[in-house]
């Protein structure tokens, strides 16, 4: 999967297959791409630093409903049409 360059001054976090395919699978890949850097890497850093399988999983299915839902970022409201500064 190409990734596209970033502004991140963080490392950019690697994307597990699980993760890829669980976004694929429940058709929110483009939903994913449609975030910006810092969320996208936000999630995939949280869930690879879960140390139980069970965390990595729950932490997954929030990261799903969230991008679901579309209106959402860690639990916090966020609105599409608002540009970060790294954007």
């Amino acid at each position: 999967m190409a990734e596209r360059r970033s502004r991140l001054s963080r490392p950019i976090e690697p994307m597990p297959s699980v993760v890829e395919d669980a976004l694929i699978d429940s058709g929110l890949m483009d939903a994913y791409r449609g975030r910006p850097d810092y969320q996208r890497n936000d999630y995939l850093g949280w869930i690879n630093r879960a140390k139980r399988p069970e965390t990595k999983e729950r932490r997954l299915q929030q990261m799903l409903s969230e991008l679901e839902r579309g209106d959402v970022y860690m639990k916090m409201d966020w609105s599409p049409g608002r540009v970060s500064r790294s954007e």
